[in-house]
């Protein structure tokens, strides 16, 4: 279902820009949507390339090192009616980060996965 709407939503951002997505290097962990056969199938259909994502390596999730934190810090204390407003609240602070806000959460994950291949993989304690 990801994989669909994620390919309906470049279809029509490519078709908007007039631009194809080729040359995309995608990250992604190793859970099971991300290496189900469909997937695999759109990511080498659509020609990006993959970065490998070593196993146990939360620590390379830049939802985890970058968003979340922030993300919980602007909701704490907060009491949500449904997860309607959940996902509301949500999806305006994501809109309402800066352009510096995503291209530091990249640069952050550039230097993360480049030490972790430094170290072949293994668990990097601290960064």
């Amino acid at each position: 279902v990801v994989v669909y709407i994620f390919d309906k939503y470049l279809n029509i951002k490519n078709k908007r820009r007039g631009h194809q997505s080729k040359g995309v290097i995608l990250h992604h962990d190793n859970a099971r949507p991300h290496t189900a056969a469909q997937t695999v199938q759109t990511i080498n259909e659509l020609g990006w390339e993959l970065l490998p994502h070593p196993p146990y390596s939360p620590d390379l999730a830049p939802s985890d090192f970058h968003l979340f934190g922030p993300l919980k810090a602007f909701t704490r204390g907060t009491k949500f009616e449904s997860d309607d407003e959940v996902k509301s609240v949500v999806s305006d602070w994501l809109r309402h980060q800066s352009k510096d806000f995503y291209a530091e959460g990249i640069r952050k994950f550039v230097h993360r996965w480049e030490k972790c291949v430094t170290v072949l993989g293994d668990y990097v304690e601290k960064f």
